[in-house]
């Protein structure tokens, strides 16, 4: 996590990728399980016609009450799945525009003694909106909203400070993309890109970047993950699971990164906090707390 994040958003486990899956296809549900990512994200929104949202969140209140085993266990905290303690990812529910009455109907049948790790929160615009989404989801679930309007992107920084549960701010260009006028490309988006990952180091939290639209290989994927890692977002949303291995692959610091890191770390604790030099570089506070992001980003399976 960047900087010093409260303490309620740490419950929610920093992630390098989150793999969405429709509300409506509980098929799909176990597969998402076992493929691999940090986190999945069943998605009651844009993901689902407004006809079948009745019916996919009643898919999605029977999953959460007693999820099933993956179905090829992947990497992930481990959770309870019946009596056995398996590997499998946090669970996040994308639920509707908390104001609007599919929002309402969402948190009518979410909320309760059977809850996701996190919910996220579509179009996020104000402080006061994500302040209501956490009265009306419960007080101590972990929020994450998407920055995806132009209104979202100028309150970014309050919106990520507007409780202690805002544990993530997700990048949501394609449909910000829309409202600027502009293309889903990097250049044109790199402004936004910037302004989420400003407001989630101000916040104390980690930023995830949007994911890439390209099935059909990944060269596209990992140069643009590539990218926003070194604008530095800590990981992408991803559409598909072929796409997790390559997310993973770039937001997972190398063995060489976590040595250093612990020399770093080491020769600050030898040197009693003060500054102090190492291969040649001076290490000081903000050396230290970028070393030490790095090992907890390193421990990731």
């Amino acid at each position: 996590m960047g900087g010093d994040a409260p303490a309620t958003s740490r419950r929610f486990p920093a992630c390098r990728s989150i793999l969405f899956v429709p509300g409506d296809r509980p098929d799909r549900y176990a597969k998402a399980l076992g493929a691999g990512a940090d986190a999945i994200c069943i998605d009651l929104e844009d993901a689902v016609a407004p006809t079948r949202k009745p019916g996919a969140r009643a898919s999605v209140a029977r999953f959460l009450a007693d999820p099933p085993m993956p179905s090829s266990p992947g990497a992930g905290p481990l959770r309870r799945a019946g009596e056995s303690r398996v590997p499998v990812p946090s669970i996040v529910v994308r639920v509707n525009a908390p104001e609007s009455t599919d929002g309402e109907r969402d948190a009518a049948a979410l909320v309760g003694r059977h809850r996701p790790d996190a919910f996220m929160i579509p179009k996020a615009t104000t402080a006061d909106g994500i302040r209501s989404a956490q009265r009306l989801l419960g007080a101590d679930i972990p929020l994450l909203p998407i920055v995806e309007t132009a209104l979202g992107l100028e309150q970014a920084a309050r919106i990520a400070a507007a409780t202690p549960t805002v544990a993530t701010l997700v990048f949501g260009g394609f449909d910000l993309s829309v409202e600027l006028g502009a293309e889903p490309e990097w250049g044109p988006l790199l402004y936004a890109r910037s302004r989420v990952v400003h407001a989630a180091a101000l916040g104390g939290i980690d930023a995830i970047d949007m994911p890439s639209r390209d099935l059909r290989e990944t060269v596209e994927l990992r140069s643009e993950a590539e990218r926003a890692r070194h604008l530095g977002f800590a990981g992408k949303v991803a559409i598909h699971p072929k796409q997790i291995p390559v997310i993973h692959d770039v937001f997972t610091p190398s063995e060489q990164e976590v040595a250093r890191a612990r020399r770093i770390v080491e020769a600050d604790r030898a040197a009693g906090g003060g500054a102090v030099a190492l291969e040649g570089r001076m290490v000081d506070r903000p050396v230290v707390a970028a070393a030490r992001r790095i090992l907890a980003r390193g421990s990731r399976p």
